[in-house]
């Protein structure tokens, strides 16, 4: 059976926004056409009619699916070490304390709209929920060893638990510049069919990452002073982090830098000259909470970049909600264009996880999942601005 849906507009996002459009939809979620209003395909079917946008599921391309227990327990404005340093403290919990937290945090994103998702772990626990949801999930099993000596442990540990997922939806990655030693990347570059292996890698959340990197100075420092780490091997780089870590990276390496609030458009260059499959996650709400920053937007939208959005994890947000991203974006920038705004929360994501044949738009013979965002002004969003799946 094929249901027809109209809004105040059908943003398909791979083509114009149509006014009063209509889009047909099989109940197993596979769409059939897009249609202008009065074209003769959709004469006398039965259409439900709604006030706002329609667009496809969003692709939430940065979560920690594992730290959803730690919702409200963490305080805001911290900046980013004091941040790892509570998580640190406070991540152990009761496992079915974490599994009824992460459950809870997947039918949150799943009646948000959100369809598909990149998510980080560090252990093997959130494995049952992803089979079970509704949702596509790309798990990360993320390597932290700053221990030149420890790498090939780390690493082995990080395959084997990669192991523990589905193996065409998961990958290895490094967490961070800060906390993976070059030895790691070393071993990435062996992997058969590296550029398989997607990346996910935290960016300059924080001055301090650039500090560490340029002078061996700041808070980093005193971080591995504090939990006893000797990074005597660690040299100043007179560069900063980003610039020291992607000639280590396989070339044709997709990877995805996730934050970049400190990123400059040196950083960007150097990176364009790199020649890599670079894609920019930003988590607005995530920065705000953490650090009270939002990147340099401008910077990437002038070199043209592919930009795609996370929510990060409830540790660092009050919601798992793509649409509340996209508020929180328009409010600090306000000449963005929801139009422009909605390939980063839907299709650049989708084409980073390469599951762009399925979701990300809206095109006939995909199943992307349908969202209404009600209460808009025209083709731009509200603080009252709100979601819901129509299918």
């Amino acid at each position: 059976m094929v249901n027809y849906y109209s809004a105040d507009y059908i943003l398909p996002v791979s083509d114009n926004p149509i006014q009063d459009g209509v889009i047909g939809m099989k109940d197993d979620g596979e769409i059939t056409g897009i249609y202008e209003p009065g074209a003769d395909e959709i004469t006398g079917k039965p259409i439900s009619k709604h006030e706002g946008i329609i667009t496809p599921g969003f692709v939430n391309t940065h979560c920690h699916l594992e730290l959803s227990h730690l919702r409200g327990k963490l305080s805001k404005g911290t900046g980013l070490i004091p941040f790892i340093e509570a998580v640190i403290n406070t991540r152990k919990a009761d496992d079915d304390g974490i599994r009824t937290a992460m459950a809870d945090a997947d039918k949150e994103m799943k009646a948000n709209g959100i369809v598909a998702v990149g998510d980080i772990v560090n252990q093997s626990i959130s494995k049952e929920i992803k089979q079970q949801s509704p949702i596509y999930y790309h798990t990360f099993v993320e390597i932290l060893c700053f221990e030149p000596e420890k790498a090939q442990d780390a690493f082995r540990e990080g395959l084997a638990l990669c192991e523990e997922f589905d193996k065409q939806h998961s990958s290895i990655t490094p967490h961070a510049p800060y906390s993976v030693c070059k030895e790691i990347y070393r071993f990435l570059k062996q992997l058969h069919h590296p550029e398989r292996n997607l990346l996910s890698i935290h960016n300059q959340e924080t001055e301090e990452e650039n500090k560490f990197f340029r002078y061996k100075t700041g808070g980093f420092v005193d971080f591995y002073k504090k939990i006893n780490k000797n990074i005597d091997f660690f040299k100043a780089q007179a560069r900063d982090s980003i610039q020291t870590i992607v000639p280590l990276l396989p070339k044709k390496q997709p990877v995805l830098f996730v934050h970049n609030t400190y990123t400059n458009m040196k950083d960007i260059f150097f990176v364009d000259r790199f020649g890599g499959d670079v894609t920019w996650c930003f988590c607005p709400n995530a920065n705000l909470y953490i650090e009270g920053k939002l990147p340099k937007i401008d910077l990437f939208l002038d070199q043209e970049q592919s930009i795609t959005i996370g929510t990060d994890s409830l540790a660092a947000n009050d919601k798992l909600c793509i649409l509340s991203e996209l508020i929180t974006l328009q409010e600090h920038f306000a000449y963005l264009e929801l139009t422009e705004t909605i390939k980063w929360a839907t299709l650049n994501g989708a084409k980073y996880l390469g599951i762009d044949k399925t979701y990300g738009s809206l095109e006939k013979g995909k199943k992307p999942g349908l969202n209404l965002i009600s209460e808009t002004n025209g083709l731009k969003l509200t603080k009252n601005s709100k979601v819901k799946p129509l299918i």
